[in-house]
Formats: C-alpha cells, structure tokens, sequence
C-alpha cells in the first residue's frame, strides 16, 4: 500500500466534533502501537477560521477577526480525508508537538497558534484559512 498520508499533507476531518475542518498531518504511524493499535496521525488543524476584514475596521478589531484557533489530535485513518494539497512545514514544527498529558497538550496548541497566526499574517497558504463551504 502506498503511503499517502506523510507529515505535511492536508486532511478533511470526517468524524466527531472537528468534522469538516482542515488539518495537517504532523506525524503518521500506518502500523500503530501498543496503546492504538490502528493507523493513526497527529494532526493540527483549524479549529475557528479568521473571519473576513475590510479597510474601515480598526487596528484592533482587525486583529481581534483575524484571529486562528487551532486544534491537535490524534485520529484514526478512516476518520481522515486526504486531499491533493501539501503544507509546508517547519522542521522543528513536528517537535513542538507534544501530546502527553494536558499541559504539554495545551502547550502544544500555542505553539501551532503562533505558526498557523503568521502563516495566515503573512498570506501563505490562503486557501487553508478560509472556511470549507459545502
């Protein structure tokens, strides 16, 4: 079987409450471990994407809309759509993540905060901060 599913490509999440939103693969494991002993992926995504902007707004509320929130989880393979895109990623992107226990976890999201926060300021990749409409 061909794997598809490598650190940086993006996935649609089907199941559960992130259903429909966007996400990267951080890392993959096809073969799974003791504790999941299914295919499994860490994944980053989007949570609540920025909302639109327009020259009259101030200064703080431009920043308030275009803020991210993003997530990270651990999720099966049937539980992903892939799609035919590729991110970039960082190499130190994949050791910010950390899903041992709640704090690390929370840290974690910070940390993809702040990267996905200036990808979007800086207008890479557009297409993975708008909203999926379907």
């Amino acid at each position: 079987m061909v794997k598809f599913l490598k650190p940086g490509r993006v996935v649609i999440m089907l199941g559960g409450r992130h259903a429909g939103k966007k996400a990267v693969v951080v890392q993959n494991s096809d073969g799974g471990n003791k504790e999941r002993p299914y295919g499994h992926c860490v994944v980053a995504g989007i949570d609540r994407a920025p909302l639109k902007i327009h020259r009259k707004m101030s200064k703080k509320t431009m920043a308030f809309k275009s803020r991210v929130k993003p997530f990270v989880k651990v999720v099966n393979h049937t539980h992903l759509m892939p799609t035919r895109y590729n991110m970039e990623l960082g190499t130190d992107f994949r050791k910010m993540i950390s899903l041992g226990d709640q704090t690390k976890k929370n840290q974690s999201k910070k940390n993809v905060k702040k990267v996905f926060q200036e990808r979007h300021n800086a207008g890479k990749t557009k297409w993975f901060f708008q909203k999926l409409r379907f």
